[in-house]
């Protein structure tokens, strides 16, 4: 078969990466992106421009410990590259950079696809109407109130846990040594609090924490925000809709199953 015989490459939109934040984050955005759908040749690919640039000034550092530079300059900065060099969608996987969403899109031309509303249609779709969601990252996803609007906007209600400062300093010890055990145990422990709360579904709203989901316990439902992203991206990339209109349409895709099963086989209720 030709190359692009698919009929990918003939219509793909060129999607640009924000990356960078951290390291790790572009890779575990890139490596679904490659493998999610049957190709016959490498023209089938989503075509994709990454800027993955670890030297953006510090997102935490500069919102919890009154580190000096701002992040959003380089942010924008980034943007406008990628989209100079061809891109038509941007996105960003990291959920605190998006506190810089409005100062990005004000900046450029193209959508950036925004991963906490995308993360928050989901939950909706998975619970009912004032139910709290678990909100599982930094102390600065609480502080900004990142993911607040959109869910109470679904009828949701967003739940923290209780030991910010545990998860903060997960997120770190990641950072510099990788998902250890005892960041799984810490973030196994924040989600099992939430849980005994009845708080089944849980937003995993840090990179970081989507290298360790394994560690959440059993009876909890998982939202991962890069999953949401990687999904938007495959279905932007070759669709023609704005970024709203696609995730309108996917919302609408039939009824979503509000339950979950548990790891001995039993059904339960995420509602």
């Amino acid at each position: 078969m030709r190359p692009g015989a698919l009929g990918i490459a003939s219509v793909a939109r060129v999607v640009g990466i924000l990356g960078g934040m951290g390291p790790e984050a572009t890779v575990m955005l890139l490596q679904p992106l490659i493998i999610a759908r049957p190709v016959t040749d490498d023209a089938d690919h989503i075509p994709l421009l990454v800027n993955r640039n670890p030297q953006v000034p510090s997102r935490l550092g500069f919102m919890l410990d009154g580190e000096p530079i701002d992040p959003g300059p380089t942010l924008v900065s980034m943007a406008k590259g990628l989209q100079t060099s061809g891109a038509a969608v941007l996105a960003m996987p990291c959920a605190v950079a998006h506190r810089y969403q409005g100062q990005i899109e004000e900046a450029v031309d193209v959508p950036l696809l925004d991963m906490v509303r995308l993360s928050a249609d989901a939950a909706a779709t998975l619970t009912c109407t004032g139910v709290g969601i678990g909100i599982l990252g930094s102390p600065a996803v609480r502080k900004l109130a990142l993911f607040d609007a959109a869910l109470r906007a679904a009828g949701l209600e967003p739940v923290y846990p209780s030991d910010e400062a545990a998860l903060l300093a997960a997120i770190r010890q990641i950072n510099t040594e990788g998902p250890v055990v005892l960041a799984r145990s810490t973030m196994g422990a924040a989600s099992a609090e939430l849980l005994a709360q009845g708080v089944h579904v849980q937003i995993i709203a840090c990179v970081e924490f989507s290298l360790i989901a394994s560690a959440l316990p059993a009876g909890v439902q998982p939202i991962d925000t890069l999953d949401q992203l990687v999904a938007e991206i495959i279905a932007l990339s070759t669709a023609n809709p704005t970024p709203s209109e696609t995730t309108t349409s996917r919302r609408s895709r039939g009824a979503v199953s509000k339950s979950s099963i548990d790891q001995q086989g039993k059904e339960f209720s995420l509602c």
